[in-house]
């Protein structure tokens, strides 16, 4: 199991931040009976940021991975692939 530094994760927090706010909107469009053209523009950047999240903490872990463990003969490929896919 690897712990993400807490210092290296303040991109990923304010994107993950500026997706909730942009959820929120998407929530506030569906109440007010906005277009639906409109709606799933929004969804698809929410989901596109929550996307970006992902990876960014995906690739923070691989390389905390790397530091602690001695380089990638010791990485877990198995595990990491299911995290990529994940997000797939």
């Amino acid at each position: 199991m690897v712990e993400l530094p807490t210092e290296q994760m303040g991109p990923v927090v304010n994107r993950l931040r500026r997706a909730q706010g942009q959820l929120a909107g998407v929530l506030r469009m569906i109440d007010e009976g906005r277009d639906c053209q409109d709606i799933v523009t929004q969804l698809a950047a929410v989901s596109r940021a929550l996307d970006r999240a992902g990876f960014a903490i995906i690739a923070t872990g691989l390389k905390q991975c790397l530091a602690e463990s001695g380089g990638v003969e010791n990485l877990d490929t198995q595990a990491m692939e299911k995290l990529f896919l994940s997000l797939a």
